[in-house]
């Protein structure tokens, strides 16, 4: 999954010029869906400025991003047609099956990217969480909080980007070495412009006990998480209104 991986943090890179959709479908039976889309159509001249020289003098890493599948396609099967799959770990190869990515053009211009965790459980983000760095993919960090099918608690101290964190750290990256926490949460500040998850369940909402300033119901199905990026850097001079620890949203 290297490839996948290289790909995720050079989109990253040019989140500056980048529309960033991230939602979570919290289904009735425990499990969820997390989809993100990427628009980068007006940031190709960065996306293309920011690559290594080792990648930007290769043409042909050039010519396979621009072939991923425009339609949903698994990890497996991607890995799988390139002749690339090398791991036998059955549960890495049941997660594989169940991440899709695809691409997206405009006409004949790459313009984005996206990705889909289809129906994960809480024991496939266990899985995640005990894969070697090589494997390891950016996780949504809502998508973590307790969920038993009726009843989504939501820890607060955990709205962060340390998915992401992790990826530009370098951990899992062809031919890099890791870089320090405090490197990666310097160029998230400097790239990271705007970050929003929308939550939505398969039944009503019944409750919801807490507040959050950057958490709100947005309809009966919906709430919207609208991250404080200066609050989140550390840059903030002003409270929060609201900051309860646990929000608790109890469906039908």
């Amino acid at each position: 999954m290297k490839k996948i991986l290289f790909l995720l943090v050079i989109s990253l890179f040019a989140l500056q010029s980048c529309t960033v959709n991230s939602e979570i479908v919290f289904h009735k039976d425990a499990a969820s869906t997390a989809l993100m889309d990427i628009d980068m159509k007006d940031a190709m001249a960065m996306f293309k400025s920011m690559m290594p020289d080792s990648v930007k003098n290769d043409k042909k890493e050039l010519a396979e991003l621009e072939k991923l599948p425009r339609t949903w396609t698994s990890l497996y099967e991607m890995e799988k047609k390139e002749g690339k799959l090398k791991t036998t770990n059955p549960d890495s190869i049941r997660i594989m099956k169940k991440v899709f990515m695809k691409s997206n053009f405009d006409k004949d211009e790459l313009a984005g990217f996206s990705m889909k965790m289809d129906h994960f459980t809480k024991a496939d983000y266990n899985t995640i969480g005990n894969m070697s760095k090589n494997e390891k993919l950016p996780i949504d960090q809502m998508a973590l909080n307790m969920w038993d099918g009726k009843t989504l608690t939501i820890d607060t101290e955990n709205l962060n980007i340390n998915g992401f964190k992790d990826i530009l750290s370098g951990k899992g990256l062809p031919g890099e070495d890791d870089t320090t926490a405090e490197s990666a949460s310097s160029m998230m500040k400097m790239m990271l412009k705007k970050m929003s998850t929308t939550i939505k369940f398969e039944n009503k909402i019944k409750s919801i006990s807490g507040k959050h300033d950057w958490i709100t119901k947005v309809d009966d199905h919906t709430i919207r998480v609208d991250y404080n990026l200066n609050e989140m850097f550390g840059d903030s001079q002003k409270p929060l209104k609201n900051s309860d620890k646990k929000i608790v949203i109890v469906t039908e």
